[in-house]
């Protein structure tokens, strides 16, 4: 087999023509992400409400420290990265490179998860939780509704990365990395707007 025709073998396939001129994957991820887009405005709306609504808001009082919340926003941003290298390698037909960038994907997820997790301890190991009061409530629930979709966008990303595995699987499914890019861009930027929201402003 020439090379041409191996650099062939592991593109990914071409999603067919539809009526509205969009791939039925890419329509379907961008009507979904609408959907989230609604789901989070208005948690974050009803954040702001109760904030405004609120004269002696009880605020994170010292618990919350901007410096590892500062870090886990640079490890997702940093992820959106390594998720938009994974496309350039796929574009290029290298599936060393997107094994690569998708591992370091995942695992920059992971790590997200890790400090946000370790901060949830630390948290109850000072006895604050989500009956504490209503800044705790709204923020266990924004954070915790995140790093659900966090945990999502992981599992997405490990099954295109098993896609990579054969040229066979990658001809008929690799066009998803784009999806799995678009969904994981989502969860970094509805995280760009929390950080602020309940680090900084609170």
């Amino acid at each position: 087999m020439s090379s041409k025709s191996h650099a062939l073998s592991v593109s990914p396939g071409i999603p067919v023509a539809t009526a509205t001129g969009i791939p039925n994957g890419k329509l379907g991820m961008w009507v979904f992400l609408a959907s989230e887009v609604m789901f989070f405005t208005g948690l974050i709306g009803a954040y702001i409400v109760l904030r405004l609504s609120h004269p002696s808001w009880p605020g994170p009082e010292h618990h919350l420290s901007v410096g590892i919340g500062t870090f886990n926003t640079l490890v997702l941003i940093c992820s959106s990265t390594t998720i938009v290298l994974a496309l350039a390698a796929a574009e290029h037909r290298s599936m060393k490179g997107v094994r690569l960038w998708l591992i370091a994907t995942i695992l920059l997820g992971l790590l997200f998860l890790g400090i946000k997790g370790w901060e949830y301890s630390a948290k109850f190991s000072h006895h604050i939780f989500p009956s504490t009061n209503v800044f705790w409530s709204c923020y266990y629930a924004l954070t915790a509704f995140h790093a659900l979709h966090v945990l999502g966008g992981i599992g997405f990303n490990l099954w295109v990365l098993g896609q990579t595995t054969t040229p066979a699987l990658w001809v008929r499914h690799g066009h998803r990395l784009e999806l799995a890019g678009l969904y994981w861009h989502f969860v970094d930027i509805v995280w760009i707007f929390l950080f602020p929201l309940l680090y900084l402003f609170s």
